[in-house]
């Protein structure tokens, strides 16, 4: 390839769908595709039937999808899959009065046979732009072990241990066993870098391990006391009662 294309993880390894009638059109695609970075696998379809059929069964990333076949053409497989449905598509085919239609049909690019090395690399580019732009964005980084500095030896806590956490000043306290370790960071750090499967944030000034709860007790105004193991008990706010229901699956 002349210029360098956008990369996409190794973990992510692309699957291509090429749909052509004819099998040298194919293998030339095939061969393209092999030499670009990041495709894992290149999968072919002889006829619009199969590329339905595959489309459904192996949900490729992207289509180059040749306009006319016998039998079903290639906007024929659009209509019947669903343009909203359709992998990232990209049109070929050797007669340019079909370019309208193509676009029409949420084509990203259409390839007129025959087409140049370089015009090939310009239309993968766009389909890995795209493909990258649409890319869900990745979980950031939880924390399951804390580095806590006290005046006589550092200790290193699982998060797991934590029965839960509250504000003091710009500082927290970590409860772990009934006893508080003071941890020089705020409060909203650890509610972002927490795993939220185990932790929830239920008042501006305290966050609970879900597993450490015991029980509730009802105070006023939609508030509560939560009761927690090894005898600590924080509250849960109306701000944050939201939170803990959406976490417990059903409500207070």
């Amino acid at each position: 390839m002349n210029e360098e294309m956008p990369r996409m993880p190794p973990a992510s390894p692309l699957k291509i769908l090429v749909v052509d009638d004819e099998a040298p059109a194919r293998r030339r695609l095939v061969d393209l595709l092999a030499r670009v970075d990041g495709v894992g696998e290149v999968l072919e379809a002889g006829d619009g039937a199969a590329a339905v059929r595959m489309i459904a069964e192996h949900r490729p990333a992207a289509v180059f999808l040749d306009m006319q076949m016998p039998g079903p053409s290639g906007l024929d497989v659009v209509g019947t899959v669903g343009a909203g449905r359709m992998p990232v598509t990209v049109f070929v085919t050797a007669y340019d009065q079909y370019a309208v239609r193509a676009f029409e049909a949420s084509a990203l690019d259409y390839l007129l046979k025959p087409f140049s090395d370089e015009r090939f690399e310009a239309a993968m580019r766009r389909v890995l732009a795209r493909l990258e732009e649409h890319r869900p964005a990745e979980e950031p980084p939880r924390w399951d072990r804390l580095v806590v500095k006290t005046a006589g030896a550092t200790h290193i806590v699982k998060t797991t241990d934590i029965d839960w956490i509250e504000a003091v000043g710009v500082y927290v306290n970590l409860y772990v066993g009934g006893k508080a370790l003071l941890y020089r960071s705020p409060i909203h750090v650890l509610a972002d870098k927490l795993d939220p499967a185990h932790f929830v944030r239920i008042h501006r000034s305290a966050i609970v391990n879900l597993e450490s709860i015991l029980r509730l007790e009802p105070l006023s105004h939609g508030e509560f006391d939560v009761v927690l193991k090894h005898g600590g008990r924080t509250k849960v706010s109306r701000t944050y009662r939201g939170q803990l229901e959406q976490r417990l699956g059903q409500a207070l």
